[in-house]
């Protein structure tokens, strides 16, 4: 889904990760958001984890040179018992914040609950009902998916809601 060009009150919501990264982005319009675009970034598993790393850098830096939004949102660092996966994520969230850096595009970091109460009123919410607000809120015609793509909107619509 694409459609407008680079401009202002654009914010573009990332959900980190090494095997998908799902992004969202956004424009400021009253009284609703407009998505301008979602998807996920996927990076084959036979890969080398430098080459998935270098591949979410690149497609990240297309999106913000597209897109060029005035702020980009992105879910911190949830620490589970999984370490392992913890630090891939970390990495995936480096090349992220670096893409960002690089342009200037400040960053805005909300954990897993504030978004989720944040668009769906419950810090408790499941994927499925993330996708659904998704879907009512921001009018779309069928649910977001996958649920990273969803995941990638409602970080960037939390940032919306946070700053209005």
């Amino acid at each position: 889904m694409r459609s407008a060009p680079p401009g202002e009150g654009i914010v573009i919501g990332i959900d980190p990760g090494v095997a998908r990264t799902g992004y969202g982005v956004l424009r400021r319009c009253d009284p609703y958001p407009t998505p301008l675009a979602f998807g996920c970034i996927e990076t084959p598993s036979n890969h080398r984890p430098a080459r998935r790393l270098l591949e979410i850098y690149e497609k990240i830096s297309l999106l913000l040179d597209e897109y060029a939004p005035e702020c980009l949102a992105m879910e911190q660092l949830f620490f589970s018992r999984n370490v392992t996966s913890a630090m891939h994520v970390s990495e995936a969230r480096g090349v992220v914040l670096l893409a960002a850096e690089q342009r200037g595009i400040p960053v805005t970091e909300y954990t897993p609950n504030q978004v989720k109460l944040a668009v769906t009123g419950s810090g408790r919410a499941d994927k499925h009902q993330v996708q659904e607000m998704m879907r009512r809120l921001l009018r779309l015609q069928e649910l977001p998916r996958p649920d990273d793509a969803a995941d990638g909107l409602a970080i960037a619509l939390c940032h919306i809601n946070m700053v209005r």
